[in-house]
This record gives structure tokens, C-alpha cells and sequence, in this order.
């Protein structure tokens, strides 16, 4: 078998993070971090994919997945005894956490913890301070289920009168004015989580009854939402999409989440009140919502060993500091690589076209930004300056809807020209084309990158930005903006990539030169790294690039449903996933190898969705110094034998260990590289 399946193969990838949390390796405090980022990630994958399956199962039950052949149903079943497996997993996990935590100086307790002062002080605390705020409810004839919203935690309650009638009780533990962190004592930092305190106390809000049994409970609701499906062109869109946003905090749970064991007939009775099926069902062992451990961390901020050594984005030796950005590009192509190298020289690119009388516009697609968004402001500047800024904001950004909403309304009033996509298509590429008028000619500068325009994943995320004064491609990015003006997408391209036309065929016939290139006898090679490999057609062209004795390497991060070194078939493929201190999410594809490598930098994973579904934009790099660094970068990324894993051809990942080599951690590797090669620029502390 040389298939896996998409959902089982991003459950293994999730493993990966929750292995990070479990790793001796990594400081405490940023262990914590991520067991709390696995949670996060299971959430959105049961509100988008668990919430996808389920409507497939429901409207087209014998849709198969096209590799490997499973139903919906048989997906969910597997999907789900894997999530129960990997909870218990992290149940240890937090346990051992919480322990160790506690040596450093922090306690979380519960009730059986903690003394009689220390009791009765919290239950003067819950009256005070906690009683006023809650808002508790009895199910009954005229009192219906409450509306459990995505995600909040509450507390239910069995109980029951001294006629022996029972009813249930239900409060909502996420009040937003008191903190979750309550604090035990000062002086021992000793603290309790507010749903437990709730939770215990429960007797008092509910007086006249006995309670029975007790529990926190958490729902999951499903987020999959097709826009385009849904949207009347008779609409404003933006507005549209205020509403769509509204009726997804509404929609159909896919998972309950218990903090205690109830009995099988209440917890039957919450299943039917919420319409959830009793295999969705989970009992965990850990709080229901762990980022609180991000408040455990500030607590223990001081503690710098408990933490990854400081570490700063620095300046890139590309550029100089005194003298414009454009005119440094217009000598030669940059490249900046996050989050090793700074962000400012690119957004001081944006603030000198903002202010420059020569430019005559800014065009950009935005995806992802910051919250306070020195892009976004820059872009207004510019069309308050009285440039032509025209700027494609994806509301279809999933989950950043409502940020992006808010920053097309600020762009619209500056004056900005604001488009919002295209039917069918989310617009996922990273460009920006700057024109600028010189010498009677205008001229172009454009910016490709594999990440958004967001300065704050720039210091978590791997990415690239390549910035060049390239004719052609300014041309070619150019007509890309011109079709997204008029609602359309480009059909033909000689340099960019550009899906969702101009990519996927790009790459297989890319690929298939290599193929051509080892059936007569020549070296060829293949090399990949992106986020997720799920798009059939190049799967079936990377075995067939095997079979015909192509090297190929991926460094695929999550999803990979291609299982390499198989005998006979991906014998000749490896596959390595790395997951450390930041998100490795730059994409790059290399194919062939020496003088004749060509090298792009991209937005698109190799996934159907990105490369047929999206706009999408890979570059060539055609810099010979650019090239050879990216090539050095995919290599020393290949090296790494401290955060790599390498699949095996049973679709397991093994962690790979330096062994007998020299420990290699590549994201250490380039950071402690960027130091070295900044300007002006002092080693952090402790390196040699």
C-alpha cells in the first residue's frame, strides 16, 4: 500500500506535536505550549474536517476517498478510535506536565488539594465574585436545552428532589469577567481553574436539590461552511459573509467533551438534547480548554531556563540601511527568510512606495494579517497619499473572517480599491506589485512569498518573500491582478506559476522532465518541501517518478498520503516531516539538480484544493546566489536529526537521532546563522 488516508495521515502529524510536549528536549514551559497547541489543532480539525466527513457521510454516503478507497463512515470510525487513543495518550501527557510544573514553583489543585482556610477563603471568593455573574438554568417543559456555544465550557448537574424527580442543571463557566487562573495563595503561587470552582460549589446555586452526579462538558461545532455555496449574487458580500459568520457559531455539534464519567442514561440524554451521536462522545482526563497553560508560562516568565533561549529576527545582509528599498531591489533580487531574517525591509518597502511621488500603484492580496496591521496601514497611507492602492482581501480566510471584515472597511474608506475574491476560488497567494514611473517608463517591483503578510507569524513561522525588479515577472503578476480585478484568472503564464490554471500542469510537466531525464539514463532529481502532499495526479507522478529511478526528497510537515519506500514503487522516495520551536511552513520545489536546478519559492502545498481550487503563486528564482541558498537551506533541512522524523514505509514516522553525526537542529542551524551573518549585530547570549 502506498496510499493513507488525509485525516489519519494529519492525526499522525498532530502525534507529532503532542511528541514535542511529551520531549525531554524542549524546555518545561514550552512543553506546555505544545500540548496546548495539539488541542487547538484537534478542535479545528473536528470543526472543518470531522464537520466535512459528516456531511459527506449524510448527503453522499458512497463517496470514496480516491486513495484509499474509504467511505466517509469508514473514515469518521477510524478517525474516531484514533482520537480516543492519542487523548489517553495526553492525558499522561498533561499529568506528567502538571507534576513537573509543580517542582518549578506553580500548583494547580482541585478541592482534595487544599486545606479548610483555603476552602472556605474560595467559597467567600465564588459568592462574591462569581455567584453574580454565572447564569444557571433547569431543564424543563418551559425551560429548553440551552444553546451551548462552540467551544465554552459548562458546568451540567443531575439533580433531584426529595420526590425523586430529577431535572438537569446547567451553567456556563465562560463568563469573560472573572479570570480562569484563580488564585489559591499568593505566596505558594497556588491556583484553581474557575470551572472548577463552579463546579464544586454547584450545590449552593442549586439549593433545593440534590445532586446526583456532576461534570464540566465542552462542544465542538462544525465550522464547514461553503460560502460560495450558500452566497446570492443579489448580496452585498461582505455582508454576506458578517452572516455567514454568525450562522457558524450556530451550527451542528461534532463532538462532546466530558471532564468526569456520568451515567450512560445522562450522558444518552445530553447526546439527544445536542443531537450528537454517542461515539462522538469523549471522557478526558485533562481541563477541557488548556490554553490557560499560556498563563502558567507568564507566571514562570522569570524562569528563563524553563523556556527557548531568546531569540530575534535580524537584519538581513541583502539590504543596506542607507538607501531605498526599491533601488536595492532594482540592483539585484532579495530574499528574506522568516522568521530568522526581520520583516522591516519589506515593510519599509511598503512605507517608501506609500510616501515615494515616483510610485503610481500598490496592488496586494491579503489572506491572513495581523490585528494591528502595519501592512494594512502602510496601504492606506499610500491611497491617502493619492496612489492607486488596489487590494484583494480574502473573507473567505477561515477563522480570520471577521479580522479581515474589519480591515476592508478601514481600506475602503482610505480610498483603496477592494475586491473580495472570486466565485469558486479562494485567493491564497502572497503577491504584491508595486509600479512606479522612472525615466518615462514605468516600471515594476514585485514581492512573492510563501507566508502572509502578518508580522507576527513572521516571527513564528518558517516563510520566505522574494522581492525582484524582474520585468517579466512584474508583467506576469501584473495580469494576475488584472483578471482578479475583473473576477477572472489567468489562463497562460511563461515564469509564475499560477494555479488555477497554471500550476498543478506546470509542476507534473516539470516533474515529468526529470522522469524523461532517468528513463535515458541521465541524473534527475526531485526535491519538495511544503506544508501537505494530497493532490492525487502529482502523487501518481511522484511513484511514477520513482519507478523510473528519480531521487526524490519531500519535507512535507503535516498531511503526506503518500507512503514512500515502498519496494517496487516509492523505493526511491523519502519523506521527512520536521515539527520544532516554529511552524515550518515555506514552501519550495526544486527539480533537477546542479547548474540546471530550477527553484521556486510558493504559496501552494501540493493539495487539490491549492492547486486547482485556489489562486495560488509560485516564483521562479533565478538569482544563481538566491538559488543556491535555498538549495542549501532544503539540504541542511534534510540533515536535521533533532527535529526531523522520517516516514517509513509502513506510513509510521520515526524521530531521527544525530547517532554517530553532529546534532543537527535546522531551525537552530539558520538562526544561529542569521546572528552571524547580520550586520552589525552581537551573538545572543550563550553562543559560542
Amino acid at each position: 500500500m502506498i496510499f493513507m488516508n488525509r485525516e489519519l495521515s494529519w492525526l499522525k502529524f498532530n502525534e507529532r506535536v503532542l511528541e514535542e510536549a511529551e520531549s525531554s528536549r524542549v524546555p518545561l514551559c514550552e512543553r506546555l505550549s505544545f500540548a496546548s497547541i495539539y488541542q487547538s489543532n484537534l478542535d479545528e480539525f473536528f470543526m472543518v474536517r470531522v464537520g466535512s466527513l459528516i456531511d459527506q457521510m449524510n448527503m453522499t454516503p458512497k463517496l470514496r476517498d480516491n486513495k484509499t478507497n474509504m467511505t466517509s463512515a469508514e473514515q469518521l470510525r477510524a478517525v474516531l478510535a484514533r482520537v480516543h487513543e492519542l487523548n489517553h495518550r495526553k492525558d499522561a501527557v498533561y499529568a506528567r506536565l502538571m507534576e513537573q510544573i509543580e517542582e518549578a514553583g506553580v500548583r494547580l489543585v482541585d478541592f482534595r488539594k487544599i486545606g479548610r482556610q483555603e476552602s472556605e477563603r474560595l467559597e467567600r471568593y465564588f459568592d462574591s465574585e462569581i455567584a453574580p455573574l454565572i447564569s444557571p438554568s433547569i431543564v424543563g417543559r418551559r425551560q429548553p436545552f440551552p444553546f451551548l456555544r462552540n467551544r465554552d465550557i459548562h458546568a451540567v448537574v443531575v439533580l433531584e428532589r426529595k420526590n425523586g424527580k430529577r431535572k438537569l442543571g446547567i451553567i456556563p463557566c465562560n463568563a469573560g469577567v472573572f479570570p480562569r487562573l484563580i488564585e489559591v495563595s499568593a505566596s505558594e503561587k497556588t491556583y484553581m481553574l474557575a470551572e472548577e470552582l463552579i463546579l464544586h460549589f454547584i450545590p449552593k446555586v442549586f439549593q433545593g436539590y440534590y445532586v446526583k452526579s456532576k461534570s464540566l462538558i465542552r462542544v465542538t461545532r462544525n465550522a464547514d461552511i461553503d460560502a460560495d455555496a450558500l452566497y446570492d449574487d443579489d448580496l452585498d458580500y461582505r455582508e454576506f459573509m458578517v452572516e455567514l459568520i454568525k450562522r457558524r457559531k450556530r451550527l451542528a455539534p461534532v463532538r462532546l467533551e466530558l471532564s468526569r464519567e456520568l451515567d450512560g442514561d445522562i450522558v444518552n440524554t445530553l447526546c439527544e438534547y445536542m443531537d450528537v451521536p454517542r461515539e462522538y462522545v469523549f471522557q478526558n482526563n485533562t481541563p477541557l480548554d488548556l490554553s490557560f497553560l499560556f498563563r502558567i508560562q507568564d507566571i514562570l516568565r522569570q524562569r528563563t531556563e524553563l523556556f527557548f533561549e531568546r531569540r530575534i529576527p535580524q537584519k538581513s545582509p541583502m539590504f543596506s540601511g542607507n538607501e531605498p528599498i526599491l533601488s536595492q531591489i532594482a540592483q539585484g533580487d532579495k530574499l528574506l527568510s522568516y522568521p530568522y531574517e526581520s520583516m522591516k525591509p519589506f515593510l519599509d518597502m511598503l512605507q517608501e512606495a506609500a510616501n515615494d511621488d515616483a510610485v503610481v500603484s500598490i496592488k496586494m492580496t491579503l489572506y491572513r494579517v495581523a490585528k494591528q496591521s502595519k501592512v494594512v496601514e502602510a496601504l492606506i497611507e499610500a491611497a491617502e497619499n493619492g496612489k492607486e492602492v488596489l487590494v484583494l482581501v480574502e473573507l473567505k480566510a477561515r477563522f480570520d473572517e471577521e479580522n479581515n471584515i474589519v480591515w476592508s472597511r478601514r481600506l475602503e474608506k482610505a480610498g483603496c480599491n477592494v475586491i473580495y475574491g472570486l466565485d469558486g476560488y479562494k485567493v491564497h497567494s502572497k503577491l504584491c506589485l508595486i509600479t512606479r514611473y522612472e525615466d518615462g517608463h514605468t516600471r515594476y517591483y514585485t514581492q512573492i512569498g510563501t507566508g502572509n503578510y502578518n508580522e507576527k507569524t513572521a516571527r513564528l513561522y518558517t516563510d520566505l518573500c522574494l522581492m525582484t525588479a524582474n520585468q517579466e515577472i512584474g508583467r506576469e503578476a501584473a495580469a494576475v491582478f488584472n483578471a482578479l480585478g475583473k473576477g477572472e484568472t489567468v489562463e497562460s503564464t511563461q515564469h509564475l506559476l499560477v494555479a488555477p490554471h497554471c500550476l498543478q500542469n506546470k509542476v507534473l510537466d516539470l516533474m515529468q522532465g526529470e522522469i524523461d531525464r532517468a528513463l535515458a539514463g541521465e541524473e534527475a532529481y526531485i526535491g519538495v518541501k511544503i506544508n501537505s502532499l494530497t493532490d492525487r495526479k502529482i502523487i501518481d507522478k511522484l511513484v511514477e517518478a520513482s519507478c523510473a529511478g528519480v531521487k526524490v526528497e519531500l519535507i512535507v510537515r503535516g498531511i503526506c498520503c503518500l507512503i514512500a519506500g515502498v519496494p517496487g514503487r516509492t523505493e526511491n522516495i523519502r519523506v521527512v516531516s520536521i515539527v520544532g520551536r516554529f511552524l515550518e511552513h515555506s514552501r519550495i520545489y526544486i527539480f533537477g539538480k546542479g547548474e540546471r536546478a530550477k527553484v521556486y519559492i510558493a504559496s501552494a502545498d501540493y493539495m487539490t484544493r491549492n492547486t486547482i481550487r485556489r489562486v495560488e503563486v509560485a516564483a521562479p528564482v533565478y538569482d544563481p546566489a538566491i538559488r543556491a541558498r535555498l538549495i542549501s537551506m532544503f539540504n541542511t533541512m534534510l540533515s536535521d536529526n533533532m527535529q526531523a522524523r522520517e516516514q517509513q514505509k509502513d506510513g509510521s514516522y520515526l524521530r531521527l537521532t544525530p547517532g554517530e553525526d553532529e546534532p543537527l537542529n535546522s531551525q537552530e542551524f539558520f538562526y544561529q546563522q542569521a546572528y552571524d551573518m547580520a550586520p552589525n549585530s552581537a551573538r545572543p547570549a550563550g553562543t559560542p
